[in-house]
C-alpha cells in the first residue's frame, strides 16, 4: 500500500482512528504487563531475602 503523504498514512484510508487506537491499547497493555511482573519480581525477591535472613 502506498501513500502519498504522512496524513494519508495516518488516516489509513478513514480506518486510522481503529488502527491507531489498537496499537495504543496493545501497548498500554504490555506496559501494564511489564509493570506487573517487575513487582512481583520485586515481591518475591524481599520474601526471599527475609526468609533468608530468618535461617
Amino acid at each position: 500500500m502506498k501513500f502519498e503523504s504522512i496524513h494519508e498514512f495516518l488516516n489509513m484510508g478513514g480506518y486510522g482512528f481503529y488502527v491507531w487506537s489498537s496499537y495504543a491499547i496493545v501497548m498500554v497493555a504490555f506496559i501494564g504487563l511489564n509493570y506487573a511482573a517487575y513487582q512481583r519480581h520485586k515481591s518475591i525477591k524481599a520474601s526471599l531475602v527475609r526468609m533468608l535472613k530468618r535461617q
